[in-house]
């Protein structure tokens, strides 16, 4: 299996992202804001469906066979602006004249947004 590490310290393995976040947190993460407005996470899942990015990456940003899982821990903001801008894979760049700074925040706090699974150890199947 191939993986390739970038700056950001997210690896790709077969097609997920692997992030240090712990991935069975069970309270959402709360929105977090620009310097000119808040973000507004029912906008951003408008424009992850306009933009498109369902296709590769799920309708909830869970992954697919196509593109990793985006939510519901994304990388950081910044991050996340970053690599859009310029992605190291086979993800077109929304630049920000095609995507402006406000509503990559926007798919960002719909990403955070996202249900987590339930902790394993919650699961009565497993028990």
């Amino acid at each position: 299996m191939a993986r390739h590490a970038l700056s950001s310290g997210v690896l790709f393995a077969t097609g997920l992202f692997v992030i240090g976040i712990p991935a069975f947190a069970q309270t959402p993460a709360p929105p977090q804001a620009t310097s000119t407005q808040p973000v507004n996470a029912e906008k951003g899942q408008q424009l992850f469906m306009k933009y498109g990015c369902y296709e590769c990456h799920g309708r909830e940003g869970q992954g697919s066979t196509t593109g990793p899982r985006l939510g519901p821990n994304p990388m950081p903001l910044a991050g996340f602006t970053k690599y859009i801008r310029q992605p190291k894979l086979q993800m077109p760049p929304y630049t920000a004249k095609v995507l402006s700074d406000e509503d990559a925040a926007d798919i960002h706090a719909f990403l955070r947004a996202r249900a987590r699974p339930p902790k394993i150890e919650t699961l009565d199947i497993l028990k």
